[in-house]
């Protein structure tokens, strides 16, 4: 009648896919094909996600980044405590916001998805319920008995998923006051810009500290995943769900082929943690046309949604 997901320790839901595996694999296993089968099995999960019949619900006691957020945020409910943390950290490993990213983040207010999918910032339960990216706030210790609750439940019949709002309204409680509404007028000031040489340019004229801040940040980061996450949320803005999962594949297949950013930036964070990347090309300036454009080409084997 229903699927409950939930994280496996007391720490996490999912803080996220396993790219040091994949960083081996290119290392010890050039001609593997871990690095294509991942990302298709996972998109194709995505898919089945947001495309389910019936209520998906996640019970997000913790952290749920990266892959994490591709099983919740395309299900039909998502709920968190006050455990929980958000993040697409992409970009600090010279990738980008995949698993779905591309479709949700475009549809968030303003220019909010661009500044979550650049900057990897942070949110907690709040300000996801206030964005839209979570639907409820329910305590940690009360996550059991909603769990009990919605069990013992008649979710059947087409109206299953506001039977399951019934319950979770239930045990829902106030998350406090969200921090995104005071800072959405310099996100979009600052955010809206075409390209990243725009948006490095409105950073550096706002006054204030704030800017400066995203600034720092994001001139660490590596230019080209910037480039293509924010090409990435033009081409997904208006796309199908499926269309989307496809542009994405083609570029996490491109992102997989070796002397790519990401494995540099897994290289410098996860593996020897040096702290230390070093982006190719390693300024916004470097970043040409081409490079871009080759992340959205047609792959030898593509990823087909029916």
């Amino acid at each position: 009648k229903a699927v409950v997901l939930r994280g496996s320790g007391d720490r996490a839901f999912c803080a996220g896919g396993d790219v040091a595996g994949l960083y081996r694999e290119m290392r010890d296993n050039p001609s593997g094909t871990v690095r294509r089968d991942f990302f298709r099995d996972e998109y194709i999960v995505n898919r089945r996600i947001y495309r389910f019949a019936k209520p998906w619900i996640s019970l997000i006691d913790g952290i749920d980044m990266g892959g994490g957020v591709g099983l919740s945020v395309h299900g039909s409910d998502s709920v968190a405590s006050e455990k929980f943390l958000f993040a697409m950290p992409e970009t600090t490993i010279g990738l980008f916001p995949d698993v779905g990213g591309g479709y949700f983040l475009s549809r968030l207010p303003g220019a909010l998805g661009t500044f979550l999918a650049l900057t990897s910032h942070r949110l907690k339960a709040a300000d996801a319920i206030w964005a839209g990216i979570v639907d409820a706030h329910v305590p940690s210790a009360a996550m059991a008995d909603l769990l009990a609750a919605l069990g013992a439940a008649d979710l059947s019949g087409p109206d299953a998923n506001r039977k399951v709002d019934a319950v979770v309204a239930r045990f829902a409680t106030d998350a406090g006051m969200p921090t995104l509404p005071a800072m959405m007028p310099d996100i979009d000031r600052c955010f809206s810009g075409e390209s990243l040489q725009e948006i490095e340019g409105k950073l550096r004229k706002h006054p204030g500290e704030w800017a400066q801040k995203q600034l720092a940040a994001l001139l660490k980061l590596s230019p080209l995943s910037m480039a293509i996450t924010l090409e990435q949320l033009k081409r997904c803005a208006n796309r199908s769900f499926e269309d989307s999962m496809t542009i994405e594949y083609r570029m996490s297949q491109r992102c997989m082929q070796k002397g790519h950013d990401f494995f540099e930036g897994v290289r410098a964070l996860l593996i020897d943690k040096d702290q230390k990347p070093q982006w190719n090309p390693p300024t916004i300036e470097g970043v040409r046309e081409e490079m871009v454009e080759s992340h959205f080409k047609q792959v030898w084997k593509d990823l087909f949604l029916d």
